[in-house]
């Protein structure tokens, strides 16, 4: 056991590299292991966390907000260790509620906590998903570990990568809880998992105790000032509650107003400069640093500019960045975010506090606004990434949500281009799978019954791509891959909550999207940025650059060759080859997009094989 355990523990020592923990129940079979990130308590906060009579102990990924005013209020002389960590909370919280603990945590968080005096366990998962949390069911028991590449560390648990999770990585969509290794599952955010010793038996179950709940109606003749304001003061009590560390805490800053919202409220709410963190692109399509810079300026923030060409976008940090996201990715913006976070390390910052979750409560997305306004003239870089050039419809979308939503329209469009290029015998085995119907029925259909067009839209995007896209290859992944935490301020629950509650009108407002955040930051924003469009924050895709072009190739040359293809067996070798030398040739830009998509899921799957199921090292970036 204590074996299987180190091993578990050692391929997630780049999650906490400050301290390593264990607590062994060996009697009853379990094994908790803690790799810490210090960032609040640190001298104190060595976990698993105990009773001091052992009947109880937690392990917790993340961080719980709020903690000291809980501390308080709570009997924590049962602990057998310092009670100075925001972690702490934990079990004398479950002590006093039992299972309703979650209704008092607030934070990014996942928590396992053993009850040895009930024999159960509990796996749980924060509200929106920021902080992972896996498992797999084998015929001895349950393994669990905030990445998957942990659990494969188990002898119990073999690395094979599953078909159908591959289809839906080469669509970009993922299943909600599935994850692209046969047998591993992921904790769905706003659950938790109880297990149970009954008679000698594990029984298992899952509780959801939160989500995103719209109401079915709306405020017919709504106060835009009122929720103006009730955004603004939420919003400043989010950043505020994300800037308490023992340690600095900066701030991630594009040239969205999300960001620059965030980074205008830090500067206000601390006393010292902050220092804010900037990828830059070497296209000026794709590149939005000018706007960050004047941010930056405005606010006296100290700014470490990154600028990243092909050669920091391809080869080994692209095989890195896919090691540690453990599921392909279309664009290389995850590659551009692992490099941030490494720089963040570098300049010995641990924390920053970030804009993800915006676009998601406040209809920041041009595919939300399709949705319920129809559609305009978007094309530019958007098409064919992120919109549809057509209209489609899947019954199964229609029969759940009354339309398709725009989102997952493109991700259709790319199904279309990725059929041919099965192998035969994956066709034959997916031949009567539908991955976009697939995708419909893991979502709520009481959630979306009833609901206006924006709010239906706006939720089943949450419940699929930000969890499966933005909060994995875009946020946690990349960003704990350098020992570094993200604390995306918008998916603080109390905003949330009150978020659902805004009328569609309000949220975007004469075509403006996420008027509602414009008009609370309009004092903290530059007026340039206030009156700025959405803005794609994509990596450039390799067919925009011959010397990108060449990058990719010098992957392609080197993962995708007939006898590697052929032994994963998922693409047909000769069709893929004919499909990369034809996408060369492409010019219609969209189309070349979707191109670029289809070659960097390919190289993935390829890489993903390579490095989990045949061990291949990983490379050096310098």
């Amino acid at each position: 056991m204590r074996f299987a355990l180190d091993g578990m523990l050692d391929v997630l020592d780049h999650r906490g590299p400050d301290e390593r923990g264990s607590r062994l129940y060996v009697e009853q079979g379990l094994a908790l292991g803690h790799t810490r990130l210090s960032l609040v308590g640190l001298d104190h906060g060595h976990q698993p966390i105990e009773t001091s009579d052992g009947d109880f102990a937690v392990t917790v990924n993340g961080e719980l907000y709020g903690y000291k005013r809980i501390r308080t209020q709570l009997a924590c002389e049962t602990l057998s260790v310092d009670r100075k960590s925001d972690s702490a909370i934990s079990l004398p919280l479950y002590l006093k509620h039992g299972l309703a603990m979650v209704e008092h945590l607030r934070g990014e968080f996942a928590i396992v906590l053993y009850d040895h005096r009930e024999k159960r366990l509990l796996l749980i998962r924060d509200r929106f998903g920021i902080k992972p949390l896996y498992y797999a069911k084998t015929e001895r028991g349950i393994v669990w570990g905030s990445e998957v590449k942990s659990i494969l560390k188990h002898p119990d648990v073999q690395a094979k990568l599953c078909p159908k999770a591959a289809l839906h990585q080469m669509m970009q969509v993922m299943v909600p809880g599935s994850t692209s290794f046969e047998g591993v599952q992921a904790i769905q955010p706003g659950h938790m998992m109880i297990v149970e010793l009954r008679d000698g038996r594990l029984e298992t179950r899952t509780k959801r105790y939160w989500d995103l709940n719209f109401p079915t109606s709306h405020d017919p003749n709504p106060d835009p000032a009122e929720y103006v304001q009730g955004v603004q003061d939420r919003l400043v009590d989010a950043v505020a509650t994300r800037l308490e560390a023992d340690v600095p805490v900066g701030c991630y800053l594009s040239g969205g107003i999300d960001s620059c919202s965030i980074l205008g409220l830090a500067t206000t709410l601390q006393q010292s400069p902050v220092k804010a963190f900037t990828i830059a692109f070497d296209n000026a399509e794709y590149d939005e640093s000018h706007i960050a810079k004047l941010m930056a300026e405005r606010t006296g923030a100290e700014q470490e500019l990154l600028l990243l060409t092909e050669k920091e976008l391809y080869g080994p940090a692209f095989e890195r960045a896919t090691w540690h996201a453990e599921r392909t990715f279309y664009n290389t913006l995850a590659v551009a975010k692992w490099h941030m976070s490494r720089r963040v390390r570098a300049c010995n910052y641990k924390a920053v506090v970030t804009g993800e979750g915006s676009d998601e409560l406040f209809g920041g997305y041009p595919f939300f606004k399709r949705d319920w306004l129809g559609r305009e003239d978007e094309g530019g870089i958007f098409a064919g990434a992120i919109l549809a050039e057509e209209d489609l419809q899947h019954s199964a979308w229609q029969d759940l949500c009354g339309f398709t939503p725009s989102w997952i329209q493109p991700w259709m469009l790319t199904l279309e281009k990725i059929r041919p290029l099965l192998s035969d015998d994956m066709q034959d085995l997916l031949r009567e799978y539908d991955p976009v119907a697939a995708v419909a029925g893991a979502i709520d259909a009481d959630a979306v019954a009833g609901r206006h067009r924006l709010d239906i839209s706006q939720y089943t995007w949450c419940k699929t791509m930000l969890e499966g896209q933005i909060l994995t290859w875009g946020g946690d992944r990349m960003d704990m891959a350098n020992s570094m935490e993200a604390r995306p301020a918008f998916l603080d629950h109390h905003l949330a909550e009150y978020a659902v509650t805004i009328p569609p009108e309000v949220r975007i407002r004469d075509g403006v999207e996420k008027w509602v955040l414009r008009e609370a930051m309009v004092n903290v924003l530059p007026r340039e940025l206030y009156e700025r469009k959405k803005f794609a924050f994509m990596a450039p895709p390799a067919h925009t650059d011959p010397i990108k072009r060449a990058a990719i190739q010098e992957m392609i040359d080197h993962w995708l060759t007939p006898q590697r293809v052929q032994t994963l067996n998922v693409l047909d070798a000769g069709r893929l080859k004919q499909f990369i030398s034809d996408a060369w040739q492409e010019t219609d830009g969209t189309v070349a997009r979707r191109n670029d998509i289809v070659m960097n899921h390919s190289l993935q799957l390829h890489m993903l094989q390579g490095q989990y199921v045949e061990g291949l090292p990983l490379p050096v970036v310098d």
